[in-house]
């Protein structure tokens, strides 16, 4: 039998080994799954949260209802109760009543032993956040009314840093620039970060939403696109840190904290733009020449060629050395 062959075999047997499936009752380990348990997974799958999930009240108040949901359907007398901001709550239960034209999924929530009730899905999730303090980040930074105040007060304060930076021959990332390709190299990460955030929103909504739910900062235990993104995250801490130490080592006093907020204003701009063309598929183009231009401009005016042969400070060019006086030739 040849290599092809045998080759041939193999991939005939996995493929016909992968299309047979055990009872959907059972786990991989043969553990029989009762109904219930495999109508929680479900839900878990697609809602990304079950019971003794712990939300947090992020709203001025969260009504919940105290008798069970069919009593309000039947329009019966109930006693409702109010949980208010930054109360830490817990999934004590969950029905799918499938008779309520509104929301089906009711859930109920406990603050304490005293504080228990429920409320429609629909109604709960835009009032709470989940606990872990990255969710509450990422909710943070998504408010819509947020977004919108960061973008115009970052248009004008940093158009107004850029002119008098201009104005004053100061240091500025991808125009008056220092020798360092760090800056540069940081501002490409915090766009291509952006880029991929948005596209992540665009194709992959549910993956982010389970990221969401339960967020790790670790890239290897997440699917690949959103691995890559964490990673883009830590290369961002790793290359702001070299920037901000290569900043030090090049500028003095002033010189260095006008450069370091101009590079600060160039990626919250980098980050909005990005982020909100990439929504409407136009980032894409953009992110290719904004790296095609922030490339030739660090090569072509900001890289330094040349030492100079007496004190070993770099040089853009040949001639007078701006620190020592030598001629390099």
């Amino acid at each position: 039998m040849t290599i092809l062959s045998f080759a041939l075999l193999v991939c005939a047997v996995v493929s016909l080994s992968s299309c047979y499936y055990t009872n959907n009752s059972q786990t991989p380990d043969g553990l029989e799954l009762t109904a219930h348990q495999i109508d929680s997974l479900n839900f878990y799958s697609s809602h990304h949260y079950t019971k003794d999930y712990n939300f947090v009240v992020k709203s001025d108040s969260l009504r919940l209802l105290v008798q069970v949901p069919e009593e309000e359907l039947n329009q019966l007398t109930t006693d409702s109760l109010f949980v208010r901001k930054h109360d830490l709550l817990v999934v004590a239960d969950i029905r799918n009543i499938p008779t309520d034209s509104v929301d089906s999924v009711w859930v109920q929530l406990a603050r304490d032993e005293a504080t228990i009730g429920w409320t429609r899905e629909s109604r709960l999730l835009p009032k709470v956040v989940p606990a872990d303090p990255i969710s509450q980040f990422i909710d943070f930074f998504s408010n819509t009314h947020l977004l919108i105040f960061m973008v115009i007060m970052a248009v004008i304060g940093i158009a107004y840093l850029m002119r008098k930076l201009a104005r004053m021959g100061s240091y500025i990332v991808h125009f008056n620039d220092i020798s360092s390709f760090y800056p540069t190299l940081l501002a490409l990460l915090v766009a291509s970060s952006a880029t991929l955030y948005a596209s992540i929103q665009n194709f992959v909504p549910e993956t982010w939403r389970h990221f969401y739910f339960h967020p790790t900062l670790n890239p290897f235990a997440v699917p690949p696109i959103l691995g890559i993104f964490l990673a883009s995250v830590w290369a961002i801490l790793i290359v702001g840190l070299a920037s901000f130490d290569d900043v030090r080592k090049s500028l003095k006093g002033g010189d260095a904290v006008l450069y370091l907020a101009g590079l600060a204003g160039v990626c919250a701009i980098d980050y909005i733009v990005f982020s909100i063309c990439t929504l409407y598929y136009v980032g894409y183009l953009l992110l290719i020449a904004y790296i095609v231009f922030a490339v030739y401009r660090y090569w072509n005016f900001s890289r330094c060629k040349y030492i100079c042969g007496n004190c070993g400070t770099k040089l853009h060019s040949k001639g007078k050395c701006p620190n020592c006086g030598m001629w390099n030739k």
